[in-house]
């Protein structure tokens, strides 16, 4: 299976009433994990990563080259998406695409309305061309993201009325609202305005994407995909089944000092942390 544009995947999804994980790639072991786990689970699969996981992994060539040789290695045909995460700049979504990624986020929320349409419009425009999905964002979603801070008083809920012009001005693919959900750990309960959520998705018909999915409890996660979210991101709750693998390997081995021994552990962690996910979101056997 080649790496595919999100597109199909996400209608495919919104129609079956499931949703398909985004599993961030902070490293070669991060992709190793997700892409056995979408093997052994038959599901489809989205592989994020943001720019500074590009800068520290090598390049978006490099990157996206990791991907494919292992995709063959492994024997994967499920359907793999590569997802630029949060790009900065149209510079930046080009770059991804030039180098063979399938998708990219272009993240303009930060800005007025009117200049985040116009810069999803230009990034839209060069991906569709060349059969590239586009993600964007409307509203604030608090916590942190590639090193970006939203503090809680600078967060905003998407307003519905804003999505359904941003969709129709600028026809992207699927679109990641603002719903309550935080970038990183809760300090609390979680809070989804599902009422929000059903207001957007009926006023924009478009695949909705859940970001910051780590401790969202089950039960919320499935009455958002009943709702109509159709991609779930999940990168903080990898990386710390990854880190607590890694410590837990390395109690009492002082004399342990080849690598792959240890990171296998944290890749077997995160693999099956990602397959009881897919499992979760119901794309387990729908690829």
């Amino acid at each position: 299976m080649q790496i595919v544009s999100m597109r199909n995947m996400l209608q495919a999804a919104r129609k079956r009433q499931y949703a398909v994980g985004q599993f961030n790639v902070n490293s070669l072991e991060f992709a190793q994990a997700f892409l056995l786990a979408a093997k052994e689970e038959s599901s489809p699969v989205i592989l994020g990563i943001t720019e500074a996981a590009v800068r520290h992994m090598g390049g978006y060539a490099l990157v996206a080259s990791i991907v494919r040789e292992l995709i063959k290695a492994y024997e994967v045909t499920v359907p793999v998406v590569l997802h630029l995460d949060h790009s900065s700049s149209f510079e930046a979504c080009v770059k991804a695409i030039h180098a063979g990624f399938s998708s990219v986020m272009i993240d303009g929320s930060h800005l007025p309305l009117e200049e985040n349409i116009a810069l999803t419009q230009k990034v839209a425009a060069v991906a569709h061309a060349l059969g590239v999905s586009v993600e964007a964002e409307l509203g604030r979603i608090t916590g942190e993201e590639d090193g970006i801070v939203v503090d809680e008083s600078l967060g905003t809920f998407a307003a519905a009325k804003d999505c359904a012009r941003f969709m129709l001005e600028t026809q992207i693919d699927c679109l990641a609202p603002a719903l309550g959900s935080v970038h990183g750990l809760y300090k609390g309960e979680s809070r989804l305005q599902f009422e929000l959520l059903a207001e957007i998705v009926r006023l924009t018909q478009a695949p909705c994407a859940l970001h910051g999915g780590t401790g969202i409890p089950t039960h919320d996660i499935q009455k958002a995909i009943g709702l109509g979210i159709t991609k779930i991101n999940v990168n903080t709750e990898n990386q710390m089944v990854y880190a607590a693998a890694l410590r837990k390997s390395l109690v009492g081995a002082a004399n342990v000092y080849e690598v792959q021994k240890y990171t296998r552990q944290a890749v077997d962690a995160v693999k099956a942390s990602v397959k009881q996910k897919m499992r979760e979101v119901g794309s387990s056997h729908q690829a």
